[in-house]
């Protein structure tokens, strides 16, 4: 078929009548305990879901409650107005945004029910996130078996709207369930559109007729599905694809007699078009007691998916394919590099995982299938891992393909559209090879991952979706693509759903005769076609209501960073968030501590991308820089630089809140409290002439509750001492210890110079210890940290260049700069860079700079120190995790003899300054309490709480009373082991 851009409509927003939105909106506020939010900021971060679509939405309401979901059902059906439940918003194939009410589960209604261990059954309410359910299962020693690759934030009632899959499909398919939600779903709770509450599972013939004999709406709807199957169940049995993952179209074939007329099994994988979900039952599994993974590699990709199903008869519970292609781009995005030589030999490589009661039952099953695979002609590499962190290096390359594979540097940008399609195990290797040649063709280019046990393939394909001729050559891949896919007798969709992106090809899979069956079903349901109308039946053509499309154009501001990594553009950047969602996640990790303390869209990495997306589009939020919508979502951002080091496509929020508030700003003074912290350095250096007088008066309870006041401080907080003496006064006291070795520079930030200045001393002394001159510079210099948070960025930029004035000709030299402070550290390795690409001075001093461990790793030889023999736990800076990493902290901790116990605790909640104002302090205190702080009150005595950030020693101090330290003291401390650990609280 030829496609013509002039002759199909690209901007298909709104299938529905016209609604009196003021009305509808005014009687929801009225009548629901939820929120609803009909403003423009929301409904610009509800327009889009993980897919290449974007629709405004009517309205949100987030329901409290089961009785807020049928008002505000009944209220749409009013008014005329479609309506789309929704849940963690990470469908990739567009059916979690639409012209509608979105009606979003996800913040109140997501309670566990009930957990039956003898039956093992599980009710839910839908917006419940998958973990937060196998969390409560496992207490029982029972799991849900499928588990998407955004199982630490989907939740079941999209997954149940999708049907999802996942890696561990395999093990629910294993236990003679099947592979999809719906195959593990025992019963739903439902609602229509018009108002009908019903409960429905497997129906037995005498029920069915029971109940279509009692009449009304229920025995109607009954009457017309079976009328349904009878009409058309020849069909269904003839055309549907007997594969494991058969996730496109609606699973007519649940209502087949032989299936039991199965109405819970049917509506799931409708996508919100057809009911509510009010609760569902689920089936669950044994959870194994001890997991380990083989890996395998072969010559290519292709016969690593030809063998795959020649594992299965080993009852694996995981079997997941990648190729070399995702291999190089990880080691191009520098993502998990060290967990990539884990691998064996090979350019397409298995992983398959073994579930058993024990340890020695899973590493039993691995080497059985290992001797198994050696006696066969031209075995696979193999590499046998039983070791729980090794295992979770390796699934952390297989769920790292969505990042690895979307913005790959020097590449075009590449998007989903063709990423979830399923054939048979058997005939999967031919289906690889065939579809790599379909993407040679097309000049097309993907890495190739995905569940290859159940015959499905993921990729992101580098689609031209800006111009005319490049969303026409996409639109003639499709055609061809699925094509494909009807010759292996496969589904468009193995896990993902149809939405928009594949249901109009729906008739070549089905035919026109099982696509009005489909067309019936929803009308049985949806009589007026009002749920999430325009997506799987009589959907929106494929190319409209394209995020990007032949209309996007986004303005190009000009800005202070030069944002090297998005082609200098900052629309670029604001487009990066692809919503996957990895933001919303409710635990592990730093990103995104506001949505764990509020569980707000507006409050996650995505919420903000998405509005500063709109803010650039400017038709949804058309005040650009001044938009207080924007403003707001990014206040409760605490800059923690979680989301670079967390977001699976390097969203750097932190970077976009600076560039906007300094654009904010432009023209208008800021709070008062913006000057006191941003330009902390200079008003320390002033304290410091008299900082005993500086004490009492920020101390006093008159004074200090006025500054407080003036300034914006939670009256809670206590202001941080100023040492008697400065770092700086200190040092240039001392004579010169190792004149003529080697010098390194080391960093006296303010934080370690003003006011914990027994931190540089330790620096220094540990230096001189291992025999290095230490050179410190006199002048007052300062990284500018603070400034970055209040977007202070012309400031910030001076200072720098300052700062590269005063150093270059040590770096020059090759001379290193030593800092002790992440955030500060972390400036010279991030934001200098991004103000200053192509200043080779500025790549010096970033390559020279490392953070204390860095530099004992990787520049000074067989370093060695005293053995101190204690339990620590160890909480890293945000900065220090998501810039400059863990690794090295953590080796030179453990070469010393400290038993480690390393906080997945995420921020502290201090976050420089964030911390410390009144409007943040209770956000601050609810992240703290989060894991960190009821730990480190725990602790036993003479155990160590090690941290090198000023915020976070702080927010222990303060909120835990409890003393830390910084690397620099711990290894001092291991000089002087004779001192005992009460003698260093002091």
């Amino acid at each position: 078929m030829e496609y013509k851009i002039s002759n199909l409509p690209l901007n298909l927003h709104d299938k529905s009548p016209e609604v009196d939105v003021e009305q509808l909106s005014n009687e929801l506020k009225n009548k629901l305990q939820g929120e609803v939010k009909f403003d423009d900021g929301t409904r610009a971060m509800y327009a889009t879901d993980a897919s290449n679509y974007r629709q405004v939405p009517i309205g949100v309401v987030i329901p409290k409650n089961l009785q807020d979901i049928i008002i505000t059902t009944e209220i749409c059906q009013k008014y005329g107005a479609p309506l789309l439940s929704r849940g963690g918003g990470t469908s990739l194939a567009g059916q979690c945004c639409n012209v509608a009410i979105v009606m979003d589960m996800s913040k109140y209604y997501n309670k566990v029910l009930s957990i039956n261990k003898d039956l093992m059954l599980a009710s839910v309410e839908p917006g419940i996130v998958l973990d937060e359910l196998n969390k409560q299962a496992q207490k029982f020693g029972l799991i849900f078996g499928p588990d998407p690759s955004t199982h630490t934030h989907c939740t079941l009632g999209g997954m149940i709207g999708n049907n999802s899959c996942g890696v561990h499909s395999v093990m629910a398919a294993n236990h003679g369930l099947g592979a999809r939600t719906s195959d593990n779903l025992h019963s739903l709770e439902i609602l229509t559109y018009d108002g009908l509450k019903m409960t429905v599972g497997k129906t037995s013939e005498e029920e069915l007729n029971k109940l279509i004999n009692e009449g009304g709406r229920k025995g109607e709807i009954y009457k017309r599905l079976k009328n349904l199957v009878d009409k058309y169940g020849e069909e269904i049995r003839k055309r549907f694809p007997k594969i494991p993952r058969r996730v496109s179209g609606y699973n007519l074939d649940e209502l087949l007699p032989e299936n039991g007329f199965n109405v819970a099994r049917a509506l799931a994988g409708t996508e919100g078009t057809c009911v509510v979900f009010l609760n569902a039952t689920l089936h669950l599994l044994p959870n194994p007691g001890a997991r380990s993974v083989l890996i395998l590699g072969y010559p290519d990709i292709v016969q690593a998916g030809a063998h795959a199903h020649e594992l299965l008869k080993y009852k694996p519970i995981g079997l997941e394919g990648l190729d070399d292609r995702l291999y190089d781009f990880m080691v191009h995005r520098h993502m998990h590099v060290e967990d990539l030589k884990l691998l064996p030999k090979g350019k397409g490589w298995l992983l398959v995982e073994f579930g058993g009661d024990n340890k020695e039952d899973a590493d039993n099953q691995v080497k059985q299938v290992m001797e198994a695979l050696k006696k066969g002609d031209n075995p696979p590499t193999m590499i046998f891992y039983d070791d729980p962190v090794q295992e979770q290096k390796l699934w952390r390359i297989r769920e790292a393909g969505l990042g690895a594979t979307a913005f790959v540097p020097g590449l075009d940008d590449a998007w989903e559209g063709w990423e979830d399609t399923a054939v048979h195990p058997e005939k999967f290797g031919d289906y690889l090879s065939d579809f790599s040649k379909l993407l040679d063709k097309y000049n097309y280019y993907s890495a190739l991952y995905g569940h290859f046990g159940q015959g499905l393939l993921h990729c992101r394909i580098n689609f031209d979706l800006e111009t005319a001729d490049g969303i026409m050559l996409y639109r003639k891949f499709l055609d061809e693509a699925s094509d494909l896919v009807i010759k292996y007798n496969g589904s468009f969709s193995g896990e993902h759903g149809d939405g928009q992106s594949k249901a109009e090809l729906l008739s070549k899979m089905f035919g026109n005769e099982l696509i009005e069956a489909f067309r019936e079903f929803k009308s049985i349901w949806d009589p007026k076609g009002l749920m999430n109308p325009g997506k799987v039946i009589d959907p929106y053509p494929i190319i409209s209501n394209l995020r990007l499309g032949v209309s996007y154009n986004p303005k190009e501001p000009k800005t202070y960073f030069k944002f090297p990594e998005d082609k200098g553009s900052f629309a670029r950047a604001a487009l990066r968030c692809v919503g996957v969602g990895e933001c919303r996640k409710h635990d592990k990790g730093t990103m995104c501590p506001s949505y764990m303390v509020t569980m707000e869209e507006q409050h996650s990495t995505r919420g903000r991308a998405h509005k500063l997306f709109e803010m650039l589009r400017g038709e949804v939020v058309k005040k650009g820089w001044k938009d207080e919508s924007v403003k707001e979502a990014l206040d409760l951002c605490l800059a923690c630089k979680g989301c670079k080091g967390d977001c699976p496509v390097r969203v750097d929020m932190a970077t976009y809140k600076a560039e906007f508030l300094a654009h904010y700003y432009k023209g208008k003074l800021r709070p008062l409290s913006a000057y006191l912290f941003g330009r902390i350095a200079q008003f320390s250096r002033l304290a410091m002439l008299f900082p005993g007088l500086s004490n009492t008066i920020k101390n006093s309870s008159l004074t200090g509750s006025i500054i407080k006041k003036i300034t914006g401080i939670a009256k809670e907080r206590q202001m941080p001492d100023f040492a008697d003496e400065s770092f700086k006064k200190w040092f240039f006291k001392r004579k010169i210890v190792n004149e003529g070795k080697p010098i390194v520079i080391l960093w006296a930030d303010t934080f370690n110079n003003y006011f914990h200045p027994h931190i540089a001393i330790a620096a220094t002394e540990v230096l001189e210890y291992l025999g290095f001159q230490v050179k410190v510079f006199l002048q007052p210099l300062c990284c500018g940290r603070p400034l970055y948070d209040f977007g202070m960025l012309e400031t910030a930029q001076k200072w720098l260049l300052e700062v590269l004035d005063y150093v270059k000709d040590d770096v020059r030299k090759g001379v290193n700069i030593v800092g002790l402070e992440p955030s500060c550290v972390s400036v010279f390795r991030d934001e200098l860079l991004n103000l200053f690409p192509n200043n080779d001075d500025a790549n010096r001093v970033s390559k020279n700079t490392l953070i204390f461990s860095e530099f004992l790793e990787n520049r000074v030889k067989d370093y060695s120190f005293p053995q101190l023999k204690r339990k620590a736990i160890i909480h890293g800076h945000c900065h220090h995790k998501a810039i400059i990493k863990m690794k090295d902290e953590l080796s030179v901790l453990k070469k010393i003899g400290l038993d480690c116990n390393v906080l997945d605790a995420g921020c502290c909640g201090m976050a420089g300054s964030f911390g410390f104002e009144e409007k943040n302090y209770k956000i601050s205190v609810a992240a703290g309490e989060r894991i960190l702080l009821p730990v480190v009150r725990k602790i036993e005595d003479d155990t160590l709480i090690v941290m090198n950030g000023f915020s976070c020693k702080e927010q222990v101090s303060q909120l835990a009373h409890q003393r830390s330290f910084h690397l620099v003291e711990v290894l001092k401390m291991s000089i002087e082991s004779g001192k005992s650990h009460s003698e260093y609280i002091k």
